[in-house]
């Protein structure tokens, strides 16, 4: 079975690249504390985590706003 991008909601298409880079984020830091033994960098490196979703906030809500409303959807809400 392949994998298809286009397949995903378009909501999950916006998110996926900044859930993955925090994820991947979440694992260096991870790899740096545990394995390398570098514990001020991996708390570093794992303060990039919420800094990275919280970018993807800002700039999916920005995305959203700048969206024109239809009369039906400004009535609805």
């Amino acid at each position: 079975m392949k994998f298809q991008f286009s397949n995903l909601p378009p909501d999950f298409r916006l998110k996926l690249p900044f859930l993955v880079a925090g994820f991947m984020s979440f694992l260096f830091s991870v790899y740096l504390y545990f394995v390398l033994g570098e514990e001020s960098a991996g708390i570093f490196v794992g303060l990039w985590v919420p800094s990275i979703h919280s970018l993807g906030t800002l700039i999916i809500a920005s995305a959203r706003d700048s969206v024109p409303v239809t009369e039906h959807e400004k009535v609805s809400s």
